[in-house]
């Protein structure tokens, strides 16, 4: 059995894999110990998956598990995380090659100190400005009001000990936030910085809209505070209504005056109907996750598997 896993996932990473494989390959060839590779085809539409199988076929150091369909980064990993064999433990990268995997052995050298959990910190990346503003405020809001200490600028990168990954492949969650889960479970955890590198080829599959799930996974996962706004802002307008009910009666009774016309009660509708339908959205998030969960469908789907150059 492998001493150590490193589960990559991948879509549609035909141009960069390549790279990837000689990478890795430099890094098991130079390091004293037992490896495998996990690789995950999300349901790629380009030549990613045929790849993968071709090099599993000739070097057994490579596990290739392959999706039914694409099922999104998070349960990739998931999936990953479910099939890695690694005794020690288990390294999470990305395919594109921004997690530099040469990091394994100083990784590994901290996972021999009594650390369970090494996670990776961005200090600096390579994005445009807007998306880096956008991730800068993101950990910084989502550790302001997440109930747990999610490290800042930490991603997926990671090593991460036996116990901790089989505790982790125990957790049923859904609509899963990995870096978060990773934190909940606690035990010895430890940050190293590394400056992130840009993508060895092709473009970023995370588009807006699965950068903002991703997003709401770790905000309604991991905080109490989006229901808690809800009751704060609720209690706010009724002190707003209740205080607009006493400046009418005060201009009633001491200076003969009453509102007229129909902006006021225009303006209160409005406001409280924006209210009403802001709680209804937010309540609206936990109850999907909710239903969701309770179908107990499975997480995702294997198609086939490559081990030690067989088909399963």
């Amino acid at each position: 059995m492998p001493q150590i896993s490193i589960v990559a996932p991948l879509y549609n990473e035909q141009e960069s894999f390549p790279h990837l494989i000689s990478r890795l390959n430099a890094v098991m060839d130079s390091s004293s110990l037992t490896i495998e590779v996990v690789l995950v085809d999300d349901g790629s539409k380009d030549l990613t998956a045929q790849l993968m199988r071709d090099n599993a076929l000739a070097d057994a150091r490579y596990h290739c598990v392959f999706l039914s369909r694409n099922h999104g980064h998070q349960l990739a990993l998931t999936a990953g995380l479910a099939h890695a064999r690694g005794s020690e433990a288990i390294m999470v990268i990305d395919g594109d090659l921004q997690d530099p995997p040469e990091l394994l052995t100083s990784f590994y050298d901290y996972l021999t100190k009594g650390y369970d959990v090494i996670y990776a910190v961005r200090k600096k990346r390579k994005e445009g400005f807007l998306k880096k503003s956008a991730y800068f405020l993101f950990y910084r809001i989502l550790k302001s009001i997440s109930y747990i200490d999610i490290p800042l600028d930490s991603g997926d990168f990671s090593m991460i000990s036996r116990r901790v990954v089989d505790i982790m492949n125990k957790m049923p969650e859904e609509s899963r936030y990995l870096r978060g889960m990773r934190t909940w479970i606690g035990f010895k955890q430890i940050g190293i910085e590394y400056e992130r590198a840009e993508r060895q080829a092709g473009e970023s599959k995370y588009s807006l809209k699965l950068l903002l799930r991703l997003a709401y996974n770790g905000i309604f996962n991991f905080s109490e505070f989006p229901i808690k706004f809800v009751s704060r802002l609720g209690a706010f307008g009724v002190m707003v209504s209740l205080l607009y009910f006493f400046a009418v009666i005060i201009k009633k009774y001491f200076f003969q005056e009453v509102i007229e016309g129909f902006t006021s009660l225009l303006f209160m509708i409005i406001f409280f109907s924006g209210i009403q339908l802001f709680a209804l959205g937010v309540i609206g998030e936990y109850v999907l996750r909710v239903f969701f969960q309770s179908k107990n469908r499975p997480l995702f789907i294997v198609r086939e598997t490559i081990v030690d150059k067989k088909y399963q």
